[in-house]
């Protein structure tokens, strides 16, 4: 038999008693995922470092990774949000382009629009009558 656990969940919000209403938000094109929050942070990173392995490591996201949800995002966005120069006598780098920081903007603004919307909608005493 399967024991079934409550698992805690952990928010950037202060845990109020009772039932709370928590949610996350990501964007999809064509049923495939954009931008979510950890996406955004890598983006953030990426311009943060100038380099994507390095954002990749201060994350603890494998490189592997990193890259596929760079070539994702770009795919997907028409334009790229990441520009990636290989290595070179100088090294290579990888930078944000407009339209990436344009993209972080814009999601931040959605996010934050989600979250007042869920703090809006709190049940602190929630229960069946």
């Amino acid at each position: 038999m399967t024991k079934i656990r409550a698992r805690k969940i952990t928010h950037p919000q202060k845990a109020e008693a009772g039932f709370n209403i928590n949610g996350r938000i990501w964007i999809e094109k064509d049923g495939m995922l954009y931008l979510g929050w950890g996406r955004i942070m890598l983006l953030e990173k990426i311009n943060e470092f100038g380099s994507l392995s390095e954002a990749a490591r201060s994350m603890k996201l494998g490189y592997g990774n990193a890259w596929l949800w760079v070539d994702s995002m770009n795919r997907l966005s028409g334009k790229p949000l990441v520009e990636k120069v290989a290595g070179g006598r100088n090294g290579g780098y990888s930078r944000l382009t407009p339209e990436g920081k344009k993209a972080i903007v814009k999601y931040k603004k959605l996010r934050e629009k989600f979250m007042d919307f869920l703090n809006q909608e709190r049940y602190p005493n929630l229960r069946e009558d």
